[in-house]
């Protein structure tokens, strides 16, 4: 991960190009609908979807984490006009912290149950291998994950839209109104008001980073679902989703502080093995107000896709043969 560019940027109006993000995340989007309608494995990808949706801990993730975030917009962070740098910090941990939950219970719920209880051999009888029945998995956790984080992101980003001009009337600034009416062909359309818009859209790469860190920790999870019960995979993914965010620290301290030849290999040793998470936490940037470079983001996916690939994989690996009768 030292290879990703500049992590962020003081706004220049005009100088980012989004036109490229744009084009891969509808290509992306189509493929997602071609699989889940066009292939064997998309038949398991729709009803893990489905099953996701439907447990009972998709709606209590969902109304927490709404009612963390409205918490979060009315109680006082008491940072001396700075409430919306916290709200967008804290908001981005909210959806982070759900979509992890939703995609390693759903892996636990839909592999390992189906493992024990033997209803993955009666779907592995039809044509459908093990390698089909392993990628609809994890396809299907990570559109269950996608519509946790949709409608949250909405209201995420409807309450930054507020709080910012809740804060400029606590700091006696002037108000930003709600909507603004621009020239389009000969008529005044009301819009969203541009500077308000201008904040909202300053979280929406960091919501974007930390559904890929959901997808990295849904892949492991169901690698480890392949072999182990609900109750580890929970607790390694825990400890995998502490440590990938903790390994550039280790680095820099066993290099900086320790100086230990052999302490510095095994940080390094660690630090490659495990997913650098940290990569995908730009809420520290979101939170200042500077815009990011759109190139990081290019970068985490890639460096995403290259570890989801992997872990997949071992799951292939791992659930080969794996004795289901």
């Amino acid at each position: 991960m030292n290879g990703f560019p500049v992590l962020a940027q003081q706004a220049v109006p005009g100088e980012a190009n989004w036109a490229p993000a744009w084009i891969i995340g509808l290509l992306l989007f189509f493929g997602l609908v071609i699989f889940s309608y066009g292939t064997r494995a998309g038949i398991i990808a729709r009803a893990t979807t489905k099953e996701a949706v439907r447990q009972p801990l998709f709606f209590l993730l969902l109304a927490i984490s709404a009612f963390l975030l409205l918490l979060n917009t009315f109680i006082p962070f008491f940072t001396l006009g700075s409430d919306v740098k916290m709200l967008k910090e804290c908001g981005l941990a909210i959806l982070l912290i759900s979509g992890a939950l939703l995609a390693v219970w759903t892996a636990g719920q839909s592999i390992t149950n189906e493992i024990e209880g033997k209803t993955a051999m009666t779907l592995l009888s039809k044509p459908i291998n093990r390698r089909q029945f392993i990628l609809g998995k994890y396809i299907g956790i990570l559109q269950g994950a996608l519509w946790l984080l949709v409608p949250l992101t909405l209201i995420f980003c409807a309450l930054i839209f507020y709080k910012v001009g809740h804060d400029q009337r606590e700091n006696t600034q002037e108000i930003s109104p709600v909507l603004e009416y621009r020239d389009v062909m000969g008529m005044s359309i009301p819009v969203p008001h541009s500077d308000r818009m201008e904040v909202v859209s300053q979280v929406l790469p960091g919501v974007v980073l930390v559904y890929l860190e959901v997808a990295v920790l849904g892949a492991i999870s169901v690698a480890i679902a392949t072999r182990f019960p609900m109750v580890v995979n929970l607790v390694g993914s825990f400890m995998i989703f502490v440590i990938g965010n903790l390994t550039p620290m280790m680095v820099a301290q066993s290099d900086r502080v320790i100086q230990n030849e052999a302490v510095a290999f095994v940080a390094r040793l660690i630090a490659t093995i495990m997913p650098s998470l940290d990569a995908f936490n730009i809420s520290a940037a979101i939170a200042t107000g500077t815009d990011v470079v759109p190139a990081y983001p290019g970068m985490a996916l890639l460096y995403g896709a290259a570890y989801i690939t992997a872990a997949i994989l071992l799951a292939f690996i791992l659930f080969e043969d794996r004795d289901l009768a």
